[in-house]
């Protein structure tokens, strides 16, 4: 009897259903056998679709709908094994069995009904959480096609505070992606750059036809990239009424436009990232690793007199509070070299944020998302751009940073030269022509 509990105990385990197949309740046993070997059958033909055609099953959980029902499924398979184990332990007959043998059965069976049925649990509520997650961050629109074989996607860190009059970018990117290859090059705008072109058709464009702040008046030291959120956002809304519907904002319609034109670049979606709570998302990922450069000095005050602490070369784990310092610092450096960090802080959060690690640590990095993130990037593209990203992962990224090292002058942008910079940057590797 010793034995056979065991047994029971196995089978219920690796087929669940076969013990009361063999042993109990045949009717229950058949209807276990056909929940197990269709969900057997499911995982092999999603298996298989992932593996020739990744994006269909990537886009089935990258969406409301499709996680509601893997969270309904699970919640159905944890049922069915609870029912079957219990109705196992029923039919061991543990009474029966050697006395010594008794704990060691019921504590196993114990351990494997927490195991299978809390797994497949937890696995509904994460599905659940990251189904509310999607919700509140992407919208639900129309998916945009590749421009010249590329996806142009605007990255803003928001800079909001108590003493400023609406947000103003500390940190504006344009990163363009490969839609084939995934390769990814980050061309990184100097936020002091002035007479700033607006693309065709731009409303504020309309108002500033030579450049953004070339009209009699204006405040040179305003006049800058980084002011287009706030002129819009704040001052002349009404000319983007349609904005806030489209899942954008004045701001963001304004500098998405300003981007278009200093660059040339169609660009398809933005993603908007509050700065201070952006600390929240690594600390939730766990911290980041930084190879730093130079030495960097953090400030504590307005004047940049006092020194907090040091950043001291070499690889160090960062925390948020200690990341967003490293990227934002202006002590004795320049805007540029914080372009640099904070380029050089995008890039290891990409490198370090694994599918594995984001699942593990999935309800605080949901948590501090939903906090920190805004964008117009439709629920439908998510299952493209997570399989584009795993192609990312595995190229180098290729930083074109608008710095005078590269010939641009902040005060008196060549924006030809500029637009010629990032073309020369996109375009495709020259292919080797074979000897004859």
């Amino acid at each position: 009897m010793t034995t056979r509990a065991w047994w029971l105990v196995v089978l219920n385990f690796i087929l669940p259903g076969s013990a009361q197949v063999l042993a109990g309740n045949r009717r229950l046993g058949r209807f276990g056998l056909r929940a197990s070997l269709t969900l057997v059958v499911l995982a092999i033909i999603a298996g298989a679709i992932y593996l020739f055609w990744p994006e269909v099953v990537l886009t089935v959980f990258t969406n409301s709908i499709g996680l509601w029902a893997a969270a309904a499924v699970l919640v159905f398979y944890a049922l069915t094994w609870f029912v079957l184990t219990v109705n196992t332990l029923s039919l061991i007959k543990l009474f029966q069995a050697a006395p010594g043998a008794r704990p060691l059965i019921a504590g196993f069976s114990a351990a494997l009904m927490v195991i299978v049925c809390g797994t497949a649990g937890y696995g509904a509520f994460v599905a659940t959480s990251a189904s509310g997650f999607l919700s509140s961050v992407f919208v639900a629109g129309p998916s945009e096609p590749p421009v010249d074989g590329r996806y142009n996607i605007l990255l803003l860190g928001g800079d909001a505070g108590a003493d400023r009059d609406g947000l103003r970018p500390d940190s504006i990117s344009v990163v363009s992606i490969d839609a084939t290859t995934g390769q990814a090059t980050t061309i990184s705008l100097p936020r002091n750059l002035e007479k700033v072109p607006f693309s065709e058709g731009s409303s504020l464009g309309a108002l500033y036809p030579d450049g953004y702040g070339a009209i009699d008046g204006c405040d040179v030291s305003a006049c800058m990239l980084n002011s287009i959120f706030t002129e819009a956002e704040v001052k002349r809304p009404e000319y983007y009424p349609d904005a806030v519907a489209q899942g954008s904002s004045p701001g963001i319609q304004a500098t998405l436009e300003a981007a278009q034109g200093i660059t040339g670049l169609t660009i398809q979606y933005f993603v908007l990232i509050d700065m201070q709570g952006f600390s929240d998302l690594i600390d939730a990922l766990g911290g980041v690793d930084i190879d730093v450069k130079n030495r960097v000095p953090v400030h504590t005050d307005e004047t940049f007199t006092k020194v907090l602490f040091w950043f001291e070369p070499g690889m160090q784990h960062m925390d948020g509070y200690h990341a967003l310092w490293y990227a934002r610092s202006r002590h004795g450096t320049s805007d540029y070299d914080r372009m640099q960090r904070q380029t050089q802080l995008q890039e290891a959060l990409l490198a370090q944020a694994s599918p594995a690690n984001v699942l593990a640590k999935f309800q605080g990095v949901a948590a501090a998302g939903t906090r920190v993130v805004k964008t117009d990037v439709p629920q439908g593209m998510l299952g493209y751009f997570v399989n584009l990203a795993s192609k990312t992962k595995e190229l180098p990224v290729i930083s074109v940073p608008m710095i005078p090292d590269n010939g641009v002058d902040p005060e008196n942008p060549d924006y030809a030269a500029i637009q010629a910079m990032v073309a020369k940057a996109l375009a495709p590797a020259p292919t080797a022509t074979p000897t004859p």
